[in-house]
Parts: structure tokens; C-alpha cells; sequence
């Protein structure tokens, strides 16, 4: 492959400064995907938009079974559609990102977060690197790699995608998967997420739920009398990591090797009691599990159920009184890739051209590619910027790490278009 390079590096930063100064927190994208419609217009996509049906993602697992707690309404996604010769007969690829960002608390932040603060050649932005860079950079690598393309009398069709909702289960994405807002397939997807330019081919899952406990109230003068919540959560926690360290020697992947702790078990939130004089009766735990590449959130909800019986069966209290566990809000299903789809292979050849490592990686966190793994399109991730960035006070990009990714995604493009 000849390796492209983005030369309009003051394009791509003023697109980058207008971007992130949309505070597209969830609920409210609709003004950032007009702007972004109105850019793909402008640069001669032809542009399609579209609505989630809160009934149709009550039926996906990732979804609450209850239409009325999925929030759809004023969440538009857009998409932007470049053909070249006879895309019928040539491929499809997408590259999406999404233009929702988690909420920024302005008081831990040096800079406002919805102002785009340019020093040393990186933005500092809510949105910078989870994922509007990324964002940028697919549409930029879009436009470049078309016109390669053309150039090469190559057949196909790029698509860039800008989706809502991701940080709540995927609501654009998971639309675009159940039911395709377009009138053609589409062969593979790469998702610019913050990946530091790796090939990232599995991302995690996990199971979202609450755990709660019985005990009995008393006042606290003659706290003997009552059945303390806080003792018994003790032993529960300690089933947890014991569950975790398990989980973590049996449940084995190449791609996860690097990471101390594969498959995550955090306790989030903790609400128990009512008075410091009363023996707490009553508590809840906010509970995240991460589910590894070829397990599903059944299957480990079903281990974890198990623990927590294994817990119960150790004293009496629990025994006559089990912690119980429900599910809540949004589920995360793994999803993998296999590095030998022909999306991978354009990607890794691309980085090498580069001079990056290739060689595939997982991620501990979910993403959009799960979505259209599940309806049968190859999706692979890479972008710039890094995760350890995305939901932290004084959230930065580098400008040439969101060019360098554009580069390695139009190689991408252009490489995968032309191995039909």
C-alpha cells in the first residue's frame, strides 16, 4: 500500500475545535448531528438519518425490557454515503463513531470542557478523545480514500457514521444493526474509538446489576438484637473477589494477557441504613461484572447467581435470608473479531505501513462494534487518543494522533475496497 497522508492539519483542527464545543451529553446530540449532517453535505456525501424505536431495542438483551426506559426521543443519528464506480458490485465499509459524551463537572476541569483549549498541539475538550477525534479522523480518511479509490477505477462505497447514545448501550448503533437505515449491505465496520492506533479485535462485556441484602433493624443501643446488613455484605464482597480471582485464572484469552485484572468485579455504589442509632436492615450494591470474548451476560449472570448462593449457604442469617440479584439499566454482550476477516487484514497492513505494532488486542471496555458483530458485520476497532483520557477532568487529543489514525484509516479504506 502507498501511504497516504492528511495534509489539511488546519482543517482537521478547526473541525476538532467546532466538535467538542457541542456539549452532546446524552439526550441532547441532536444539535451536534445537524452540524455534522450539515459537514457531510457540504463535502458531497449523501447523507442519511435516523431514529431509534425505543419498542425494537426493548427486544436486543443490551436494552431494558421496558420501552419507557430507553430515552429515544430528539436522539437522530446521521450517516454520510460516498460511492465510487459501481458500488453494487464492489464493498461496503464503515466507519463509525459516536457524538454523545458522558457529563463534565466543570469545578475539576483547568479549562471549561466545552471549550476546545489548543496547547502543544492537543485539544483539551469533554469528547476530545472518546470519540469525536476519532469521528474526525474517519471523515477525513472517508474523503481521502474515496478519491484514491476513484483514481484506481475501484468500485464501492464508504460510509461514515455519527451515532447517539453510545454511552447508554448503543441506542444509534443498535438501531442501525436491528434494522439498517440503508438500501445496500454493508460488509465490515471499524470503529475509531480511543485505541493509542492499536488493532483492537475483542471488547469486553459486562453485566450490570443490583445486589441486596436483609438483615434486621434495632437500635443501636442494643444493636445485639438486630441482624447488621453491613456483616453480611462483608462476606458477600469477599465472594466477589474470590469470584473475580477465578474468573481471572479460568477464563483465558491471548488478547486480555496484558491486563492485571481481566474481568473486572466492581462494586460501585453502596446504599445502606437509615439512622446512625438504628442497626442497618436494608442494603444495595451497585454491581459491574465484565464478561470475556465468548461468554455471554446469561451465562456469567448465571455464575454470579451461584456465588452468591455459595455466600448465602455459609451462615444462618443468609441462609433463611439470600442476597438477591437483578439486573439493571443497560447490558453489555462481548464481542470479537477473528484477525483473519479481510476488515482486520486492510487494517494491520495499514498500520504497518505506518510503522505501528499490528498485532491484535483486546479491550476491557464495551463498545458499538458489539452491535453489528451480533447482525454478521466483521467490526474492528481503531483510533486515536486514549482511553485513559475518556470521562476524566481535562479530557486531550493530539492533533497528529488524530491525522495519523486518518491516514491508517483511508490505507484501510483503500486496501479493503480494493480486494473484493
Amino acid at each position: 500500500m502507498d501511504g497516504f497522508e492528511v495534509t489539511e492539519a488546519g482543517e482537521v483542527r478547526s473541525m476538532l475545535s467546532s466538535f467538542v464545543e457541542y456539549a452532546s451529553t446524552p439526550g441532547e446530540e441532536a444539535a451536534v448531528v445537524a452540524w455534522f449532517e450539515r459537514c457531510l453535505d457540504d463535502w458531497g456525501f449523501e447523507t442519511v438519518t435516523w431514529d431509534a424505536d425505543a419498542t425494537v431495542l426493548a427486544g436486543h438483551p443490551s436494552f431494558p425490557d421496558d420501552p419507557t426506559e430507553i430515552d429515544v426521543d430528539g436522539r437522530p443519528s446521521v450517516a454520510g454515503v460516498l460511492e465510487v464506480g459501481d458500488p453494487e458490485v464492489g464493498r461496503t465499509l464503515v466507519l463509525n463513531g459516536h457524538v454523545d459524551v458522558v457529563p463534565a463537572g466543570e469545578g475539576s476541569w483547568s479549562s471549561p470542557p466545552f471549550e476546545a483549549t489548543w496547547s502543544d498541539g492537543a485539544v483539551t475538550a469533554r469528547g476530545a478523545a472518546d470519540m469525536k477525534g476519532g469521528l474526525v479522523a474517519a471523515a477525513f480518511a472517508a474523503r481521502a480514500a474515496v478519491t484514491r479509490v476513484r483514481d484506481r477505477g475501484l468500485d464501492g462505497r464508504v460510509v461514515v457514521e455519527g451515532v447517539a447514545g453510545e454511552e447508554e448501550g448503543g441506542i444509534g448503533a443498535g438501531m442501525a444493526a436491528l434494522e439498517s437505515p440503508y438500501e445496500f449491505e454493508r460488509d465490515a465496520c471499524i470503529v475509531a474509538e480511543p485505541t493509542e492506533l492499536a488493532c483492537v479485535t475483542a471488547v469486553e462485556g459486562s453485566l450490570m446489576g443490583e445486589i441486596t441484602l436483609e438483615g434486621r433493624s434495632a437500635h443501636a443501643a442494643t444493636r445485639w438484637r438486630g441482624e447488621s446488613v453491613l456483616d453480611h455484605f462483608e462476606r458477600v464482597r469477599e465472594g466477589l473477589r474470590a469470584f473475580e480471582r477465578e474468573r481471572d485464572d479460568a477464563v483465558t484469552d491471548p488478547r486480555y494477557e496484558r491486563f492485571p485484572i481481566k474481568w473486572p468485579v466492581n462494586v460501585g455504589t453502596v446504599r445502606a441504613g437509615e439512622w446512625a442509632s438504628s442497626v442497618p436492615a436494608a442494603l444495595s450494591a451497585g454491581v459491574r461484572v465484565g464478561v470475556a470474548p465468548g461468554e455471554t451476560v446469561a451465562g456469567v449472570e448465571e455464575a454470579l447467581r451461584e456465588r452468591l448462593r455459595l455466600v448465602a449457604d455459609a451462615d444462618a442469617w443468609t441462609r433463611e435470608h439470600p442476597p438477591a440479584f437483578e439486573r439493571d439499566g443497560i447490558q453489555f454482550e462481548a464481542a470479537a473479531v477473528d484477525a483473519d476477516e479481510p476488515v482486520v487484514d486492510a487494517l494491520r497492513g495499514a498500520m504497518r505501513t505506518a510503522g505501528l505494532d499490528d498485532e491484535p488486542r483486546g479491550a476491557t471496555y464495551g463498545a458499538d462494534s458489539r452491535h453489528y458483530v451480533a447482525a454478521g458485520i466483521p467490526t474492528v476497532l481503531f483510533g486515536p487518543g486514549s482511553i485513559d483520557q475518556a470521562h476524566f477532568p481535562d479530557e486531550t487529543i493530539s492533533l497528529s494522533e488524530v491525522r495519523a489514525a486518518a491516514d491508517v484509516l483511508a490505507d484501510a479504506t483503500v486496501e479493503f475496497l480494493a480486494n473484493e
